[in-house]
């Protein structure tokens, strides 16, 4: 009734009539009338395309409804195609859209479209689980999608550090002002403008965009490489020949015939791709995401504790996750692991396997957040000289304070308990610091008073940044603190000289949070190695990693970052850094480095760091190859 009033009130393209259509298409659908819902979604996506243009959200709305009638009708290969319209839209669209506003903006945008990543998955494992276009699709959701506003900011904040010419900012300008009209035409739709009239606005911004694009490309290697399409065939060119990507998400099981949007989708669970320099990519289904995230917690406090036994929950979570994946390894022993939810705060390489080894006897793991980012590693650029931070004086009178000992922290972890004032220095930083400055050539060495946040906010791009200091993060946070609860950011930081006396130069406090390190300018910077507790933690959001220093540091533009997941030990920490370095400057790449280091501390058992509370808990993430550029 209601479609017979509009067809006598409107004209035959109106996006209103098209809107009712797909409604009446919908209800159809949920009957099982495929005869009587075919036409009508036709007919509906031939008005929206006519009225709005080729790219537009409804489209993309009409498509995939089309596409989820023929998924229930079991003619997949329409399903796959019209799936595969559906998100190549929303990837235009998104692409545009995620370029303005604030982060926050972002992900709350990025969040609407979270269902999609569910339904592209759910085609494919509960579909269509043997057709490899059909996976194809739903691992181009996934690096679509994770981490992508992370992205963005870094793109930002680059473009913000001048590392453009004069003429490429002006062009990177005008380039935001066109974006910002498309999407903003894009979302806003027809209006009160006549369709054609509209079509043609779409059509002069759309060529206006492209020829600031070519025009940009022409002149900037890094603005080319960050603009390539996100797809497969970019991304697969990237991975070396003897490594693989694997790309763990977590996605919602769709129901197609679901009556209310709560009811479309069903407990997470994990889900794995395996994606290598050519072929098609493997797939995994890994289970319930529930009952994995609790081996990751079990695990996790094993991990942390040396006193422990960590075998069974290890074996347990292998089996859960590893166990599938290496199946569809083959021979291959190089890994990119970009993991998801808690998975996120565990190493793999502590992992044990069917033959009772850890996984880092096997493995070497770099980590990523999205396998989308081998392809913004790609452009690189080194600073020239290092900076090593170590041993700051938390306070120059520390030692006459020792009566109060439940004031200071102890010395043997390199952590602290955030509702104390009163830091204590770390007797193993100090050696560490001398050491790495025998190692390193063209080094600064910052110790003492001398290491503060003032100074090394104020740095410009280092090649290599090493800090060895107390670290934390801090799940829940006291009012008294009067640290905002809503941003993780500031939950986890490092200590730095002047803590004790809030006085870390220039009017700083002496204490970096993950919130002021993203400010740093590390564009050019190699590695970052926090040599500290906790670095590595923050808070985890399913599709864009862990927000804390590890995000922080990739906004700030470092390559690669060092950090840890637990509190360490401070002795062993000193000396997992100087083998460390020792091997980077003999030429071993990021992560190999780090795992020659842990290979070495769980064969050594006469110092009885055998446990993986001593050598696995730092992670090596971003790019893991050689350093390279000036010494």
């Amino acid at each position: 009734r209601a479609l017979e009033t509009q067809k006598k009130a409107f004209r035959p393209d109106n996006p209103e009539l098209a809107n009712t259509i797909h409604n009446l298409a919908v209800l159809y659908l949920l009957k099982k009338d495929f005869d009587k819902a075919e036409p009508l979604y036709q007919q509906s996506i031939e008005n929206i395309e006519k009225t709005l243009g080729p790219q537009h959200p409804l489209l993309a709305n009409a498509l995939q409804s089309i596409s989820i009638m023929y998924q229930v009708k079991g003619d997949l290969i329409r399903a796959i195609e019209f799936q595969r319209r559906s998100q190549e839209i929303r990837e235009h669209n998104l692409a545009l859209v995620i370029t303005t506003g604030s982060e926050q903006q972002k992900r709350l945008y990025i969040s609407t479209l979270d269902i999609e990543t569910d339904i592209a998955i759910s085609l494919h494992v509960g579909s269509a689980p043997h057709n490899s276009d059909a996976a194809r699709l739903a691992l181009t959701e996934i690096l679509r999608r994770k981490g992508r506003v992370l992205d963005a900011m870094v793109n930002i904040i680059e473009t913000l550090r001048n590392r453009f010419s004069a003429k490429d900012r002006e062009l990177l300008e005008q380039l935001s002002d066109v974006r910002s009209k498309l999407a903003s035409a894009v979302v806003n739709g027809l209006g009160q403008s006549r369709p054609e009239d509209y079509q043609t606005k779409l059509t002069n911004l759309e060529k206006q965009r492209d020829d600031l694009e070519a025009a940009i490309s022409a002149q900037s290697a890094e603005f080319r490489s960050r603009s390539l399409p996100i797809n497969l065939d970019n991304i697969q060119k990237t991975i070396p020949e003897d490594s693989a990507l694997v790309e763990i998400s977590t996605y919602r099981p769709f129901d197609p015939l679901a009556t209310t949007k709560i009811g479309a989708t069903k407990p997470a669970r994990y889900v794995a791709y395996v994606l290598k320099r050519t072929g098609p990519p493997a797939w995994v289904e890994l289970g319930d995401a529930a009952a994995i995230d609790q081996n990751v917690a079990k695990l996790r406090i094993r991990l942390a504790d040396w006193n422990t036994d960590v075998e069974a929950v290890a074996r347990s979570l292998d089996s859960q996750v590893m166990q599938p994946i290496r199946n569809l390894l083959g021979a291959t022993q190089k890994l990119f692991v970009s993991a998801d939810g808690a998975l996120n705060l565990i190493p793999f390489s502590a992992l044990i396997d069917e033959h009772d080894r850890y996984l880092v006897e096997t493995y070497e793991i770099t980590y990523l957040t999205s396998g989308r980012d081998l392809l913004r590693l790609q452009s690189q650029k080194a600073g020239k000289t290092s900076v090593v931070i170590a041993n700051p004086a938390f306070d120059d009178q520390i030692d006459r304070r020792e009566t109060s000992v439940d004031l200071i922290t102890g010395s043997t972890q390199r952590t602290f308990d955030l509702t104390k004032a009163i830091f204590k220095p770390l007797p193993g930083t100090a050696g560490e610091g001398a050491a790495l400055k025998r190692i390193l050539p063209n080094v600064t060495l910052l110790t003492g008073p001398r290491a503060t946040e003032a100074t090394l906010k104020h740095l410009d791009a280092p090649r290599i940044l090493h800090i060895a200091t107390h670290g934390f993060f801090l799940p829940n946070v006291s009012s008294d603190l009067k640290i905002q609860r809503d941003n993780p950011l500031l939950r986890s930081g490092i200590v730095l000289a002047g803590a004790n006396k809030h006085q870390g130069g220039n009017g700083e406090d002496g204490i970096l949070t993950a919130l002021e390190a993203a400010g740093l300018n590390l564009w050019g910077t190699k590695i970052v190695v926090l040599s500290a507790c906790e670095t590595g933690l923050g808070e985890v959001r399913n599709g864009d990693g862990v927000y804390g220093l590890r995000r922080a540091l990739v906004l700030a533009g470092a390559e690669s970052q060092v950090m840890s997941l637990w509190k360490v030990d401070d002795i062993v920490t000193r000396d997992l850094m100087v083998d460390y370095y020792t091997h980077l400057q003999a030429g071993d790449g990021r992560a190999a480095a780090l795992r020659q280091v842990q290979l070495q501390m769980l064969r050594n058992v006469r110092k009885n760091r055998t446990h993986p509370y001593f050598w696995a808990s730092f992670i090596q993430s971003g790019d893991g190859r050689p350093i390279t550029g000036p010494n």
